[in-house]
């Protein structure tokens, strides 16, 4: 897969100079900033979260790979800007716009400008493997059913 359709629902991407078509920051960038399509700025107030659309429509079309939304460190880090459901998967048949869950985890309100960037998208492998139900396992592995910090600070 190397071509990725992406639609544009919202003309103001195209004609507003704010705003832009999905575009990565750096060439070493993994993922493409996904920016606020809103027509005002929007007050975030703190232990809330917001619906924010995108303007965008993206068709990735090969089930052997999907779209994840993952928020920007700098608005988790510096205001609390996260995702409400913190990672958006989002299946290679979809073709509805995509919708960012903004949440407001800080104690602070925050203010959402229009074309901001608010949270990036990138495109991943996912791996189709056939389940088999089995008693046991086939071998034993070292960690066997340990979890939740079993092998280091509790």
């Amino acid at each position: 897969m190397q071509v990725v359709q992406v639609k544009v629902l919202n003309p103001k991407i195209t004609q507003d100079a704010a705003f832009s078509l999905p575009t990565r920051a750096t060439d070493g960038s993994a993922g493409i900033d996904l920016r606020a399509c809103i027509d005002e700025p929007l007050l975030i107030k703190a232990g809330t979260t917001h619906l924010i659309k995108t303007g965008l429509a993206v068709y990735i079309s090969d089930p052997d790979y999907a779209g994840m939304i993952l928020p920007r460190s700098g608005l988790g880090h510096k205001h609390g800007i996260v995702l409400g459901n913190l990672v958006g998967l989002i299946d290679a048949d979809y073709q509805g716009e995509l919708m960012v869950s903004i949440w407001n985890r800080s104690n602070e309100d925050f203010i959402l400008n229009p074309a901001e960037r608010m949270a990036q998208y990138i495109v991943v492998p996912i791996a189709r493997p056939e389940f088999e139900v089995v008693s046991e396992f086939s071998d034993k592995s070292a960690r066997g059913a340990g979890g939740f910090g079993h092998s280091g600070r509790q």
